[in-house]
């Protein structure tokens, strides 16, 4: 070979060596941002209960000790009764309790049942029987007390994506599960409710699933009728009832309840429900944050659809009005942190007050990558003017964990979906704002609400 051959072949070599080095460190990046694909295909749930068995059975937490068990029956007939115990089959108490029904243009619900079972003894399994026919299911109550592990999962759907997020919040243990909106995307096709409720019956049937309503859940005529058309939250309102009236709200569509014994206060709020200053909503807030003693309820937290602050090209400013109208009453009564859905991605930011970094503020995060048919979101925007308070954003199905450990420390992490696997992508350790004698001492203003006033 000859000195020209010679360098010809040590060019090409030193060629190629680059570009294998350049497409090495391409696919790495790649690879470090891991953005998922789309969801796949939406899982129809079939229908194989015989007409008086219990399908779409699902729980949730209603007052102190308490516990409201809800499902469908075909049969109308099937009476609205659970049996339950602490041991299978051994059923020592029973309940009777309400059930209802509505039509949508041409579909016609079946037999919605709501039975509120207890006092119940708090982090006990108990096993339960619905409408005295069918299967036997079982439950666990929440603790008493600290510590205590809230799953949250936003913009669920019902997909394959779906059913791996699901799956991972299954692999490790929990308490109850928070979902800030936009459940079954049935938007009016209202068998996909039907198929829904089968489809998250496994999980939904063991824990609290505590929910607040989104943009999906509103389901408008979508075509005009000479008939009167159903009414906005038709389907969610009758499935899914949330305990207002115990919170002293007067909708379903906002509400509150406190976990592990008083120790956390959750403030479900309604972000397609009216919320200027002199709304319902507005008022029914101001009373429930002024209410919660914080030395007994050191933690508080709150949920909504429409995120507050978000970077993402995905919805944005939906939720700026809602943030003007309510932000102070947040920041005022030191909630600790405020999870959002609606975009389907996830981003959590800084401790934030009126479009500033503040250690008063809540930790704002946007949770809603559940698994939906929409898919994700992907475009976040680097020049964003809230850019430099997000700390961590990705466009990824997963779910999030809050376990709030004692009165002054709660850990975050945000699991992303990884095939088989559910990886921790984002974590932060919390401290709650009630220990926090410096932004105790920064309240003020008319609309302050001050919990540490004995005087009140």
């Amino acid at each position: 070979m000859g000195t020209g051959t010679a360098r010809y072949v040590l060019l090409l070599v030193a060629r190629a060596l680059l570009v294998s080095a350049l497409l090495a460190a391409f696919f790495t990046a790649v690879a470090a941002e891991y953005v998922r694909p789309p969801p796949g295909r939406i899982i129809l749930t079939e229908h194989t209960e015989p007409a008086a068995h219990p399908q779409q059975v699902h729980v949730s937490a209603v007052g102190t000790n308490y516990m409201r068990v809800s499902w469908v029956t075909d049969d109308k007939r099937v009476p609205s009764v659970v049996e339950y115990g602490r041991s299978s089959r051994n059923y020592t108490a029973s309940a009777t309790g309400e059930h209802t029904s509505y039509r949508y243009f041409l579909y016609t619900s079946g037999k919605i049942h709501h039975v509120k079972i207890g006092p119940l003894e708090p982090g006990t399994v108990y096993y339960y029987r619905c409408g005295m026919a069918g299967r036997e299911f079982s439950l666990r109550t929440p603790p008493a007390a600290l510590p205590i592990e809230l799953v949250l999962v936003g913009d669920l759907g019902q997909t394959e994506w779906t059913a791996s997020t699901l799956a991972h919040v299954g692999k490790a243990d929990h308490d109850m599960v928070l979902v800030p909106g936009d459940l079954s995307y049935a938007d009016a096709q209202q068998p996909l409710w039907d198929t829904f409720g089968r489809f998250v019956q496994r999980h939904a049937s063991r824990r609290p699933w505590m929910a607040t309503q989104g943009n999906h859940e509103v389901e408008a005529p979508p075509i005009p009728s000479s008939s009167p058309p159903p009414p906005p939250f038709a389907a969610y309102g009758a499935r899914w009832p949330a305990p207002h009236e115990e919170s002293g709200s007067p909708s379903s569509l906002y509400y509150s309840f406190e976990a592990a014994g008083g120790a956390v206060h959750v403030a479900m709020l309604g972000s397609y429900a009216p919320f200027g200053a002199g709304s319902d909503q507005y008022r029914w807030l101001a009373r429930d944050l002024a209410g919660v003693d914080r030395r007994a309820t050191p933690w508080v937290v709150v949920l909504l659809h429409a995120p507050w602050y978000n970077t993402n090209a995905a919805h944005q400013g939906e939720g700026e009005a809602m943030r003007e109208a309510m932000e102070r009453l947040l920041f005022d009564a030191r909630v600790d942190v405020v999870f959002a859905g609606h975009v389907h991605a996830y981003e959590r930011f800084t401790r934030v007050y009126n479009n500033e970094a503040n250690p008063c503020g809540p930790v704002y995060i946007t949770i809603g990558d559940g698994g939906n048919r929409e898919g994700l979101a992907f475009d976040f925007e680097k020049n964003h003017k809230l850019a430099p308070l997000s700390v961590t954003r990705e466009a990824s199905f997963g779910h999030g964990r809050l376990r709030v450990v004692n009165a002054t420390t709660a850990h975050w992490a945000w699991h992303r979906n990884a095939d088989a696997e559910s990886v921790v992508r984002d974590e932060i350790w919390l401290d709650s704002l009630a220990a926090n004698a410096a932004c105790r001492q920064q309240q003020g203003g008319p609309a302050a609400v001050d919990p540490w006033n004995d005087e009140l």
